[in-house]
This record gives structure tokens, sequence and C-alpha cells, in this order.
């Protein structure tokens, strides 16, 4: 597998490197370090996804190149798409515009939609295999690339705190702090950076907490009129996950998030045990085992309920 890579972009001149819609760390910092480290070797690179990136993000090196439009007659040589689980999240008209197209993930019900796919379930995020590719090209990392695949690796492990921060995530993220990453400024552009209008949104959303009255489970959620109440966008609802998930004894966290008058994204995370990828995969979304995703239509009662009826049915056993 290593080997067809490294031939494909060793015979190839011209690339394009995508990841999936509403990008979070692992997603945009894998595609900035393959962007970044193909432009290094001298190739012609298009960094690509069709959503703009969240501004926390907008310290990492590459950030500014970036695109969400392209030219409808630009195609490439090798198109990468990086972390999306299925080639729909990042652009189904990727397939058209690429001789070749490479699937690099580490979701599991992964699409087989390249041409090269390259899939490992026990990777802690798409970042890491990103360096095993480098590594193995011998390609020196340098501090940019670096960055991106810290950020990344940070990103997906939760600041090292889920299950999925392996002996590895701590190896990579050592080689990556040696090749010049500093640990607290990226700590502090993630953490320590937010805007307020970020907490007056959160001020209004950990009203709606619910806790189940088996204490299992747990949810916040955040409307549209939340958002013209503050003047906040939904990029600064990453993370609000985190409050219920924190509460002791739960096992599953919820976020409703209202994207129209009838629609919500519903977030998921589980602890440990739980399998809420396979939750969110039988409502037509998908995700890792602690942490998924789905869109559901409805008022926000009647997705609540609908909801809370599912976890509980995936909570039966673990009672």
């Amino acid at each position: 597998m290593t080997e067809q890579l490294l031939q494909l972009i060793n015979q190839n001149q011209s690339f394009l490197v995508a990841s999936h819609e509403n990008p979070d760390g692992d997603a945009l910092g894998s595609t900035l370090a393959l962007a970044n480290a193909l432009r290094e070797m001298g190739k012609d690179v298009v960094a690509y996804n069709q959503d703009c990136a969240p501004q926390e993000y907008s310290f990492l090196p590459g950030y500014d190149t970036l695109v969400t439009e392209l030219d409808e007659a630009q195609t490439f040589d090798v198109g990468f798409v990086l972390d999306a689980g299925a080639l729909s999240r990042a652009g189904s008209w990727i397939r058209e515009r690429c001789k070749s197209l490479v699937n690099i993930d580490h979701h599991p019900y992964s699409e087989d939609f390249g041409d090269i796919y390259y899939l490992d379930t026990e990777a802690c995020s798409t970042g890491v295999m990103i360096y095993r590719l480098l590594h193995a090209s011998g390609h020196e990392v340098s501090s940019d690339v670096a960055t991106c695949i810290y950020t990344a690796i940070l990103s997906d492990t939760g600041s090292f705190r889920y299950s999925n921060a392996n002996p590895e995530a701590f190896l990579v993220s050592g080689v990556m702090v040696a090749a010049g990453v500093d640990p607290w400024s990226i700590a502090s552009a993630l953490y320590e950076s937010q805007d307020e209008v970020r907490l007056r949104l959160l001020s209004l959303a950990l009203p709606t907490l619910r806790v189940s009255d088996c204490g299992l489970y747990a949810s916040i959620a955040v409307t549209l009129d939340m958002y013209a109440a503050t003047g906040a966008i939904e990029e600064y609802t990453d993370r609000f996950i985190n409050y219920p998930r924190s509460i002791r004894g739960v096992e599953v966290a919820i976020f409703f998030r209202q994207l129209t008058e009838n629609n919500f994204k519903v977030g998921f995370r589980s602890k440990g045990n739980i399998d809420v990828g396979a939750l969110a995969r039988a409502m037509n979304g998908g995700g890792h085992h602690n942490a998924a995703g789905a869109t559901v239509e409805g008022s926000l009662d009647k997705v609540q309920a609908w909801v809370y009826t599912r976890v509980s049915e995936l909570l039966v056993d673990y009672r």
C-alpha cells in the first residue's frame, strides 16, 4: 500500500487534497499536512474543502491556501480524500476530476471509493496515517507539517483523553515536538483563545441540559434562535458536547444542533463501551465507536424524543 502511494506521488505532478465537510482538527490537520509536504516536494497542490474552515484553526500553516471553490475545468493527476468516510462528504465530483483517487481514512465502515484504499481503524487519526506515509517516503517533516500533524492527533484524541490515544499517538506527537512543534502554542490557539460570543452562545445552550432519569445519557441543544440572539455561528459549537459528556455517570452525550427550521444535526459521544457509531449508522449517519453523528428531520421536541428512545434502547444491555 505504501509503495503504491509513494509511486503515485513520485510519478505525478498535480494533486488535489480534500477532506469532509464541516472540517474538524483531524480533517484540516491531515489535509494541510499532506498539502504542505507535497508542495515541499515541488508538486502542484490544491487543498480543498467544500465548507469554510473554522477560524480557530487559522494558526495552521497553509490555512490561507485552503479553497472552497474550484474552476469547473480544473483536473488533477491524483486526488487524496482524507478522513471523509464517504466520498459525498468531500464532494462526489472529485472522482471525475482526478485520474487516480486515493482514500485515506480511519473511520470504521469507510466507503471503498478510491483506486487506492488506505484504511486503518486502529489509527488514532488520519493525521498519523499521513505521518506514516511521509516517514516511509523519506521526506523530512518540516515544522509546518509537524504542526498540522500534531493538531490532527491532539484534536481526534481529545487532547490525549480518549480511548484512541494509543502508543502511536504519543510516539508520533513526540516526533512532531522534536520537529519544532510548541504544544502550548497549539493548545492555546485551540482552547485559550475563544471569542466572547462563543461563551454567550454556551450560556444559552447550557440551560437546555437534560439528563435522563437513569443518568446514563444527557444532552444539550443549540437552536437558530440562539445564533440570532448572540450573533454566533455554527463553528462556535465545537466541543459543546463535552459538557454533558463530563457528567459523572453519563455514558452517552448528545448534542442537538439546529440546521434549518425542521432539521437537526445530532452528535453522539460515548465514554467507552457504548457503540454510538452503530447507532448513527442506523440513523443514516456515521462515525466512530465513541464519536458519531446523523441528521434528523423534525422539531426539536420530536427529534429529542425519537433520539432519546433510540439511545435508551442502546443502553438496555448496559444497565
